[in-house]
């Protein structure tokens, strides 16, 4: 198995060894890993990493799910943290343009779903603009599977008729730039992206537009994961609750987050113990 650390001084990866055979033209799957547990892949999914010649994937995209790629397949990271890309967008916008004019089969693997702040739109934009075909296998977002484990429906009968994502990025200690007159409003679910250094802003900032301070918040770690933690606390007692934590987390805010259970992960079987598994 390949990785791209020898492809680094250029910046932009090349497979070679094709020699002078035309391929037919490639295309780019992209691709929702889902949350992290490779049970939540979708057969859409779960087949397009089964026929990939590379994997291009972000750091939330679990082992066990790169583990289903084929042997031969190149797996390069892209991974994003917080003030630190391995490759800046416009490289790997390129990368992926450049693999499938190769003729290469090339899934782009996004953790949760790719059109949910994931960047799947800047890459689709790309592919279009350099006349490659792209696919887009969608996943299930860890918002879904967070509300899931817990018990907490983002969408209740009386006490939550709408749910929003938002995300809690911005640039370094900026509180990011929402509507919050509207995320304020009472019996909505209110879902934050990418908000954990910015919990205390936040919460102060509903709180000033008028949501109460007895909003109950849910706080889930590595969702879906054997490592995933949940934590419940009241939008006044955010920051606190969410001091060390180091993420990925997920901030969940609305009345319908009275339904959750705190905790680790509920102690399911695998699906596959159950059905024996994607063939």
């Amino acid at each position: 198995m390949s990785s791209d650390s020898d492809v680094r001084s250029n910046r932009l990866v090349v497979l070679g060894g094709q020699g002078d055979q035309p391929r037919a033209p490639g295309a780019v799957w992209l691709v929702g890993a889902g949350p992290g547990d490779p049970d939540l892949l979708t057969l859409k999914a779960f087949r397009a990493i089964k026929a990939a010649d590379v994997i291009v994937h972000d750091g939330l995209v679990s082992d066990a799910i790169l583990d289903l790629a084929p042997r031969g397949a190149r797996r390069i990271s892209v991974v994003k943290r917080r003030s630190r890309h391995s490759y800046a967008q416009e490289e790997i916008d390129r990368m992926l343009v450049a693999f499938a004019t190769e003729g290469l089969t090339v899934v782009r693997l996004k953790g949760g779903d790719p059109f949910i702040f994931g960047r799947g739109g800047e890459e689709l934009a790309a592919c279009r603009e350099a006349g490659v075909v792209c696919h887009v296998v969608p996943g299930i977002t860890a918002a879904l599977a967070a509300g899931a484990a817990a018990g907490a429906p983002l969408t209740h009968r009386g006490s939550a008729q709408a749910v929003t994502f938002v995300t809690g990025h911005a640039k370094a200690g900026e509180t990011p730039d929402l509507d919050w007159p509207s995320l304020a409003r009472p019996n909505q679910t209110v879902v934050i992206y990418m908000g954990l250094a910015n919990a205390g802003q936040i919460a102060s900032r509903l709180m000033q537009a008028g949501r109460s301070p007895e909003t109950p918040a849910l706080i889930v770690e590595n969702a879906s994961l054997g490592t995933e933690r949940r934590i419940t606390a009241p939008l006044k007692n955010l920051a606190t609750a969410t001091a060390g934590l180091s993420g990925p987390a997920l901030l969940m805010l609305g009345e319908a987050m009275a339904l959750a259970q705190a905790g680790g992960a509920c102690a399911e079987a695998p699906l596959a113990a159950v059905v024996g598994g994607v063939g």
